[in-house]
């Protein structure tokens, strides 16, 4: 089982002695603990542990390798000898098994039926336990946050974490929610299966764990009735309190300074009655921010400033980065960590990638030119030697080359042949060991000091361990300006996305006044994006008409699959995503999944409301109790209500989007942006939590295109109350369109 930084299981840290906060969760099937704790850990930004993914997963290899789950010394021996990879990450936390994904296996009634013949084994409870502490304090270490769930865990496992807390729910709701994660219908048959799977399946766990009732010092929260935000934000208060205390048992309980010496907000009663511009308060505040622990990365954020308080820059060369190596050593993967998305086509096979291909990039805030090139090799003919060309004339063009050795294998005659290309070249060259996934991967990629390179970087682009320190080292070999040409973005980009046959292609045509892409009854006639360029109220604009994205993409298969692919590609590429709804069906779940998507890309979003012209008065109504309800998280979105087959209204789209993209690309100046929050949190202070109030230090835009603001604060800021402030920053800075993306950075007092 591969873990990193293990724990001393013999020796636990109480709490407050180790880097980060622990939040252990248990409860019986059903109550919510995965959900919950995936949503917990995704709003600290920290890692999860899914400890029944370790007995799921060891039942499903005892199943594969047809062991007796009744012989429990053979059992343990598979659960001692696993090789068993548990992601961490709460946006998508997978399990590998010898290389195999079964993160969606693990979930199917197969095992579920089966892995409490595991989890009262308890032989393996002991095995798993000592790994699942092992990976609980690494990851809290290593991301400040872990939250813990599964049997056990508040009472065994981690007794000693900062948080305990048992979730509990009625039968009734337990077995409805295992019916609905299965995608089962309300039936005698389904409610006689869940009550074997969960009801049971309690009976049988309760023989060797305690988690229907709470131990002393973990706190209940029944869950029947009660939305999974609501639960969450439980959840989040009792971690607000845990960090309160765990500061005061690291820096003792100092009395907090006397109000005078932080800077007064205007609006509060310390405020100067002639009041201070906005320039004297930012660097007011940011001295007083100097009375607070600040790393690099703070640092140069704060040292940013404003984008649009100096005079637009003129378009200058941006810096070229060439990705080169042999075949199949991961330069394509790489490609895609940097870029943050699946760009470069990866297979397991090489010679994938053969032209030199240039991807817009930007790490840290600096933009440049990413080229992905074909794997380099020496004395070749035919296609094999024009790739190899082309990868020499990218490394000519460039300003600075990554070059990729496989860790695993070495330094190869191919390396030593391409490293004396490089150094012909004459370009500064980042040496990236890849393949990196454990401690001892990085004592093999030592080895390749011996190049002459200097310091290699041992990276794994798959999983993206090393790859911040990589790109660190890449911008120091950087030149302020390169010789890539700056960036061309053309006209405005627009997506039009939504379900099949809502009428996305009926629109192009209609805003093209030509029969520009096919348009038929059936659902999915378009499959790849098409691009147009249409001139709309007097200016150019760039329409994408894409697939419709149908319920089930994982499951879809060959042409759809790809199409839906190719359609959240496109959406990254755009700038604006315009949805489209039919008026005259009522809001699905699908629609609803589509606008999430379009959130999690963070473009701008426009909702138009097709077939306007077949409503009538009665479905008018239903429409905008169902807009109401449904879509009350995107009420900031522009609406239009137009139909693409007559063209009416399709004129209103250009002040819609306008509007959407100026939102999009607005930036508050820094002074501003502190002024409405002293304001705001004067006549809203943030509430007492553990006797102690969080207090906001300094705020500042950090990017635009979406805007992200990152608030400094004292303590951790709730996320009732972030919701406030974005509510706010909306209403007062007009962010109509755009989504708002708010992180706080909590820092601790210096130490005097």
């Amino acid at each position: 089982m591969h873990t990193s930084a293990p724990h001393d299981p013999s020796a636990p840290a109480s709490p407050g002695l180790g880097q980060g906060i622990t939040i252990a969760i248990d409860g019986p099937a059903g109550s919510g603990k995965s959900s919950v704790s995936r949503l917990v850990a995704e709003a600290l930004d920290g890692g999860i542990l899914d400890t029944g993914a370790m007995y799921r997963a060891v039942t499903w290899s005892c199943l594969d390798g047809d062991v007796d789950l009744a012989d429990r010394e053979a059992v343990a021996a598979v659960a001692e000898a696993i090789d068993l990879d548990l992601g961490t990450d709460p946006a998508g936390a997978t399990v590998v098994v010898g290389g195999i994904d079964i993160t969606a296996e693990i979930r199917t009634e197969r095992i579920s039926q089966r892995v409490s013949d595991v989890a009262t084994n308890t032989l393996v409870r002991a095995i798993l336990q000592r790994r699942q502490r092992e990976v609980l304090f690494a990851t809290a270490d290593a991301r400040g946050f872990c939250v813990a769930e599964g049997r056990d865990i508040t009472t065994v496992v981690a007794p000693d974490a900062h948080v305990r807390v048992l979730l509990t729910a009625s039968d009734e709701e337990r077995m409805r929610r295992r019916a609905a994660e299965l995608d089962l219908e309300d039936s005698a048959d389904t409610r006689a299966r869940m009550a074997d799977q969960v009801l049971r399946r309690d009976r049988d766990d309760s023989t060797v764990s305690e988690f229907l009732t709470a131990a002393e010092g973990v706190d209940t929260v029944d869950t029947t009735g009660l939305g999974i935000e609501d639960v969450v934000e439980q959840v989040l208060m009792r971690v607000a309190a845990a960090e309160t205390a765990r500061e005061e048992q690291l820096h003792g309980s100092a009395e907090a300074a006397p109000a005078a010496s932080a800077p007064a907000w205007p609006g509060s009663a310390a405020a100067d009655p002639d009041g201070s511009s906005d320039q004297e308060l930012e660097a007011a505040l940011r001295v007083g921010l100097e009375d607070y622990e600040l790393d690099e990365t703070d640092r140069e954020l704060l040292e940013g400033g404003d984008g649009d308080a100096a005079p637009a820059a003129a378009p200058r060369n941006l810096p070229v980065v060439a990705v080169v190596g042999r075949p199949n050593v991961g330069k394509s993967t790489l490609v895609n960590r940097i870029l943050g998305r699946r760009e470069a086509v990866v297979e397991d096979q090489p010679g994938v990638t053969r032209d030199r291909v240039f991807y817009e990039a930007e790490w840290s805030g600096k933009d440049f030119w990413l080229v992905d090139t074909g794997g380099w090799e020496d004395r070749v003919q035919g296609m094999a030697y024009r790739v190899a060309e082309q990868a020499e004339v990218a490394v000519s063009l460039a300003d600075v080359v990554l070059f990729i050795v496989d860790a695993n294998v070495g330094i190869t005659t191919t390396d030593e042949q391409l490293l004396r290309v490089l150094r012909r070249a004459d370009r500064p060259v980042v040496l990236v060991a890849n393949k990196v996934d454990d401690q001892r991967g990085e004592l093999e990629a030592a080895a390749l000091w011996n190049l002459g390179l200097g310091e290699p970087h041992p990276v794994s682009a798959l999983h993206g361990r090393g790859s911040g320190d990589l790109l660190d080292a890449m911008l120091e070999a950087m030149p302020e300006e390169g010789r890539g040409g700056a960036v061309d973005r053309g006209p405005r980009r627009i997506a039009l996305v939504g379900r099949p046959n809502v009428g996305k292609s009926s629109l192009l045509n209609r805003l093209a006044r030509e029969r520009r892409v096919v348009v038929d009854d059936v659902a999915g006639t378009t499959r790849d994006p098409v691009d147009e360029r249409i001139t709309l109220g007097g200016r150019d604009w760039t329409f994408v008409d894409t697939a419709g994205i149908r319920r089930r993409v994982l499951q879809s298969q060959g042409a759809d699959y790809y199409a839906s692919l190719r359609t959240r590609a496109a959406l990254d590429r755009a700038e604006v995503a315009v949805v489209l709804l039919e008026a005259n069906e009522p809001i699905s779940t699908q629609d609803l999944k589509i606008i999430d998507m379009v959130l999690e890309s963070g473009r701008a979003l426009v909702l138009a409301f097709n077939k306007w012209d077949l409503l009538d008065e009665e479905r008018h109504a239903q429409l905008e109790r169902e807009i109401e309800q449904d879509l009350g998280h995107v009420a900031w979105a522009p609406r239009v209500n137009i139909s693409a087959e007559t063209g009416r209204h399709a004129e209103k789209l250009v002040p819609a989007l306008d509007e959407a993209l100026r939102s999009w690309d607005r930036r508050i100046p820094t002074g501003r942006l502190n002024a409405f929050l002293g304001a705001l949190v004067a006549a809203h202070p943030h509430p007492l939590r553990g006797g102690k109030q969080s207090r906001i230090l300094f705020a500042t835009q950090a990017r635009t295109r979406p805007p992200r603001f990152v608030i400094f604060a004292s303590g951790f800021l709730e996320h009732g109350y972030r919701r406030f402030i974005e509510r706010r920053l909306r209403e007062d800075f007009e962010f109509t369109g755009s989504p708002i993306v708010i992180g706080v950075r909590i820092r601790e007092k210096r130490r005097r």
